[in-house]
């Protein structure tokens, strides 16, 4: 699927939740640590949908891996941070919050991985350098290796041509 805007991407949405639920977490009555804890987790938490927004706007795919990375670093960080107020008796009281938090963070994390490893096997290098001409060809090489998949799936399974595939 392409997406036009970051709003639309799951990993933005995933990421966004996360840095409401983290403020969420951190502008509760029950929030009792400092104000530079609470600065650097709020921070972090929001540096992960705003570097996914950064990266998608840039428009070549190697400035959007950069931004995607910085953004799987952030997420880290909030996980870290998260690790370290549950080890914290004054934060006792927010572990409910602590543990929801957590897994949000771990799928931006995973959601992050997965798209960095798919746009570094891809032959695109970006909305900046897609031409009609590279569009084009692009889309001719995907609906050929389409048709040939389509091909090999009709051939019976012990067919010489399917042991390759």
């Amino acid at each position: 699927m392409t997406y036009s805007r970051f709003e639309d991407l799951p990993v933005w949405q995933e990421a966004i939740r996360l840095a409401e639920d983290v403020y969420g977490m951190t502008e509760s009555k029950n929030w009792h640590g400092s104000h530079s804890l609470r600065d650097q987790l709020e921070r972090a938490a929001l540096s992960v949908s705003n570097n996914i927004a950064e990266g998608f706007e840039r428009g070549t795919t190697n400035e959007l891996l950069a931004f995607l990375y910085i953004a799987r670093g952030s997420a880290g960080e909030v996980r870290s941070m998260l690790c370290f107020l549950e080890r914290r008796p004054a934060f006792a009281n927010l572990k409910f919050q602590i543990s929801n938090l957590k897994p949000i963070a771990e799928s931006c994390s995973r959601q992050l991985r997965g798209w960095a490893d798919q746009l570094q096997n891809s032959d695109i290098k970006g909305q900046r350098h897609l031409t009609e001409k590279t569009r084009t060809t692009y889309n001719a090489k995907k609906d050929a290796d389409e048709f040939q998949k389509e091909l090999l799936d009709k051939l019976p399974a012990d067919h010489p041509l399917r042991k390759g595939k």
